[in-house]
């Protein structure tokens, strides 16, 4: 197989400043540093237009680490408040369909986007998946993939820092992250790995995002079973946090530096209406059930899967029940977004609208 040298050091590069990155915000004692010093980081170089591409060829391989562990965060006794969940995953299906109903308008008036773009890029969740399917219904999906990877992008920026000044929390903490290199056994080591099959399990079974969410049911079934309570190493997890941030950040890299600008400004409205509609069901919800606001936030967040379990994790909320929601609310989109547009342009023709 043949090397692209070029790439290769794009690719370092890009490493190379995000480790920079994750160097200072772990100085600045910020949440998730070795995820969000990268992807700010490469950001900013992308838009200047820094030689950097993203590690794509390693992305699969930190995203099931990071799977294993947020699978560490489940515990037996969850099974005891699993019920509890009930009432915020059924209305977690009204602000999903909620909230492509005010964004939808946004796009189409406000940014100018068609009809089929503007519907796939309004879904709040999903990424990969509305790329798809927004093209093969006549959409502009890079301009689709864009304005997902800037709600992403704004959403984990935002929600840890928001909550990083306005609640005091040890940040300079990072233990929950997972254990010392030698605090985990020959065996543990075993188990973790063997996480791993559930990724090729999940994706025969057709189970969205199968490379984050396979390892992670694995590793939650380990634990939940009472198996292993044993986390990942922390240098292994900082790892992939690092390779993730970086990723993130070179989504914007050989874009026309205003195509990016403009979409992560329309963005800015599209990701405020759907924080703004996520605080209004967080009160809700943590009054109707009981949960507290900050887990409901996180479960509610139009940020990614893996990225807003991390959150969770710097923050000390509960992972397992702020990765199941995240999980539903993808089947949500992917599920009902296209059957509901395929029915409104049925409806559209019939009319002549």
């Amino acid at each position: 197989m043949t090397i692209d040298k070029t790439l290769l050091t794009k690719t370092l590069f890009a490493l190379g400043i995000g480790g920079i990155g994750g160097l200072i915000a772990n100085w600045l004692t910020m949440p998730l540093p070795w995820m969000l010093g990268p992807m700010v980081v490469c950001t900013i170089a992308s838009l200047l237009k820094l030689p950097v591409n993203g590690p794509n060829k390693i992305r699969p391989a930190m995203i099931t680490i990071l799977g294993v562990m947020l699978g560490s965060g489940f515990s037996p006794d969850m099974l005891q408040r699993a019920g509890e969940w009930t009432i915020s995953l059924a209305l977690l299906a009204a602000y999903v369909g909620l909230g492509g109903a005010l964004c939808y308008p946004y796009f189409r008036k406000i940014a100018g986007y068609d009809r089929p773009t503007a519907y796939f890029a309004a879904m709040p969740g999903g990424l990969n998946e509305m790329m798809v399917i927004g093209h093969e219904m006549g959409g502009d999906d890079r301009r689709i993939v864009l304005t997902h990877a800037s709600r992403v992008l704004l959403t984990v920026l935002c929600i840890p820092i928001f909550f990083r000044l306005t609640m005091h929390i040890d940040m300079a903490d990072r233990s929950r992250f997972g254990v010392a290199l030698t605090d985990v056994s020959l065996q543990d080591y075993l188990l973790l790995t063997s996480c791993i099959l559930g990724y090729p399990a999940a994706k025969y079974l057709r189970i969205p995002a199968p490379m984050l969410v396979g390892p992670m049911l694995a590793s939650a079934a380990l634990h939940l079973s009472g198996t292993t309570a044993t986390q990942p190493p922390i240098v292994i997890v900082s790892l992939a946090q690092w390779v993730m941030g970086t990723v993130i950040g070179c989504r914007f890299a050989g874009i026309a530096r205003r195509e990016v600008l403009r979409t992560i400004a329309m963005s800015v409205g599209s990701t405020a209406i759907l924080l703004g509609l996520t605080a209004v069901f967080a009160v809700f919800v943590s009054w109707l059930a009981g949960i507290p606001v900050i887990s409901v936030v996180l479960a509610y967040a139009p940020g990614g899967l893996a990225e807003m379990s991390l959150v969770a994790l710097a923050l000390g909320t509960d992972v397992a029940f702020v990765a199941t929601h995240h999980i539903v609310r993808i089947v949500y989109v992917i599920i009902a977004a296209p059957m509901a547009y395929r029915a409104w342009m049925k409806r559209l023709s019939k009319t002549g609208g």
